[in-house]
């Protein structure tokens, strides 16, 4: 398995990279002579490895030996894999997220051994049956006739799926054979999706062997960006904003920009579809951006009241006199639960700490970025999470010197409301450690974190009972999170004017005239985002500049080798400590920054976290 010397070999010789994450070399291995198996690059095999045998991956075949070296036979057979084009992208992937090469390869293998591919049904344009939204199509149709990938902003009220099977009847896109890959936040929605498809006559799958097999549409949520498709013929994304694209867990990597990647090296279209498109795709120099006219868009847009609490008596609580009354509304109402419950959104864990002037009521935020300030222990500052900037413990408005902290937490909210209402009030948590989900109430009023937006299909209305514990959250990506919690509220309400006057979105709030609220009031996203790409480019954030976080016992020691090894590259790539066991790693673009983090070896054991773009410091 040496690599040096002459080259010699009587048998087929193949170079593999094994599952072991924490070794990056590959290895030669020669193909047994009574193999009858295809084996080519991306085919699963297993290897003799320092005494033991482990599963891997052939990443380059007809490898040339060397002259007295003994090349180790191949163990076994393990049956397809991804397709060669996907093992460069995982290559990639491993240097963009800084996450070992396996651990990509594995998202785009199949999850059981597969011998055998399905044959592909061939696609019947003439046989799918498609509806109206004629003046939708016009927007999404120039999307097709756009070199690379585009950005097309339709409003949350918008039907998505004439717009896939525009994609999938594309004569330039069936002119390329291949797949057409779409992705989708969440597998409820893939399935659902694919279901939708297959019904008008689309032939659509999500499992892995018909990916793999060549099938007409493939639909996935974030594990979908490594659908073993044979080749690419275009790529949807829906949704293009969703967090849940993202992985929590390192390496990091976006399902987006994966699939980005995979349309790049293939020439094939990319069509990125949401309300509120983030601002690393909406300033991306290579991909345009289509919308529809102004009337068209608002009117996608639910109807918002913004609930002003500066003022409000302490008495009331969480529940405003216009909650109570849109409540009543719904409740009394006996039409409102053919439409679903009402919808109670309050985020007890996300900016779990609210500071306000105990005089105005107005909300401590930083005087740069515009998030929630909070007092660190023992510190007599308001100091912002986001950028760090601080400044006195003074209300911006009033100039009075006290401030309260304002918390709540779900479950006695529910209590609270239940006894304010009269009616039974359920609560909706997130997955449970192991990822189980608990029983889903029926009841006609639901209280809980986001998550409620995520398991509710309809709601007579949605009241966010705080949403600035979202819109001022020490997260970089607040306004573009609130945004899509706004976007989830509205599919959940329906567009304005199209239900009863109580079928509307509000929401309690100590800024009602945040610019986040107003885009959302008028059904107008594009001016907020534009603000927000202004205030990241001026603040030197993402995606104007390429961040890394670096965390874990291990960290000060990684941190270190980066900072010198950093110095000695000219100082494109600076190394800053956050504080206790986290440290920042911040260049221009992400070459430099990712070349830095494959260059220096990692330090051994467990213990050192690497998030390449994090989502909060």
């Amino acid at each position: 398995m040496a690599t040096d010397g002459a080259m010699t070999s009587a048998l087929r010789t193949v170079r593999v990279r094994t599952e072991v994450a924490a070794l990056t070399k590959t290895f030669d291995y020669a193909v047994p002579a009574r193999w009858t198996e295809d084996v080519r690059v991306g085919t699963r095999v297993r290897v003799p490895l320092h005494g033991r045998t482990v599963r891997g991956w052939v990443v380059e075949t007809d490898v040339s030996t060397l002259d007295g070296v003994e090349v180790l036979p191949l163990k076994s057979w393990l049956g397809w894999g991804p397709p060669a084009d996907l093992v460069e992208v995982a290559e990639w992937a491993s240097w963009r997220w800084a996450g070992p090469v396996s651990f990509f390869l594995h998202a785009a293998s199949p999850p059981v051994v597969a011998r055998a591919l399905p044959e592909p049904p061939a696609l019947d344009t003439a046989a799918v049956s498609r509806s109206g939204g004629e003046a939708s199509r016009r927007v999404w149709d120039g999307a097709l006739t756009q070199p690379g990938a585009t950005v097309v902003r339709l409003p949350p009220a918008t039907d998505l799926i004439d717009l896939v099977l525009s994609v999938v009847e594309d004569p330039g896109v069936r002119s390329r054979g291949g797949s057409v890959v779409v992705l989708v936040p969440s597998t409820g929605w893939a399935e659902r999706l694919t279901a939708r498809l297959v019904r008008r006559g689309c032939p659509a799958t999500g499992t892995w062997d018909e990916a793999r097999a060549g099938w007409p549409v493939v639909v996935g949520s974030r594990a979908g960006a490594w659908a073993p498709v044979p080749r690419l013929a275009a790529a949807v994304v829906l949704d293009a904003h969703d967090a849940s694209y993202r992985e929590e867990s390192a390496p990091t990597y976006s399902a987006v920009d994966v699939l980005l990647e995979r349309a790049r090296r293939q020439a094939a279209p990319c069509v990125l579809v949401s309300p509120v498109p983030p601002v690393a795709l909406a300033t991306h120099a290579g991909i345009e951006s289509l919308a529809p006219p102004p009337l068209e868009e608002r009117a996608g847009w639910p109807t918002l009241e913004r609930v002003d609490r500066r003022g409000a008596d302490p008495r009331t609580g969480m529940f405003s006199e216009e909650f109570v009354r849109l409540a009543r509304a719904v409740l009394d109402d006996p039409a409102a639960s053919e439409r679903g419950p009402l919808v109670c959104v309050y985020n007890r864990t996300g900016g779990a700490r609210l500071l306000a002037c105990s005089h105005c009521g107005e909300l401590a935020r930083c005087t740069r970025c515009g998030a929630a300030a909070s007092r660190p222990r023992d510190e007599e500052v308001l100091r912002c999470p986001r950028c760090g900037d601080s400044r006195p413990v003074v209300c911006a408005a009033c100039g009075r010197l006290r401030m309260k902290t304002l918390r709540a937490g779900v479950s006695r909210l529910r209590e609270e409301l239940a006894a304010l209402l009269g009616v039974e009030v359920g609560e909706v948590a997130g997955p449970r450690a192991g990822g189980t989900e608990p029983a889903f109430p029926a009841a006609p009023v639901l209280v809980g974190t986001e998550a409620v937006l995520h398991r509710v299909r309809h709601a007579a209305a949605v009241a966010f009972l705080d949403i600035d514990l979202h819109l001022l959250a020490a997260r970089l990506s607040a306004t573009e999170d609130t945004l899509a919690l706004f976007v989830r509220a509205a599919r959940l309400v329906g567009a304005r004017g199209a239900g009863p006057p109580w079928a509307r979105v509000q929401a309690q709030t100590r800024v009602p005239d945040h610019p986040v609220l107003a885009a959302v009031w008028r059904g107008e996203p594009a001016p907020v985002l534009a603000e927000e790409a202004a205030v990241r480019r001026l603040s030197a954030l993402p995606p104007f500049a390429a961040l890394a976080l670096v965390s874990g016992v291990l960290a000060p020691d990684f941190a270190q080798a980066l900072a010198q090894e950093a110095g000695a590259g000219g100082g494109a790539v600076t190394v800053s400590t956050l504080d206790e066991g986290r440290f920042l790693v911040r260049a221009a673009t992400h070459a430099p920054l990712c070349d830095l983090l494959a260059r220096v070896p990692r330090p051994a054991g467990r213990g050192l976290r690497v998030e390449v773009d994090p989502a909060s410091l």
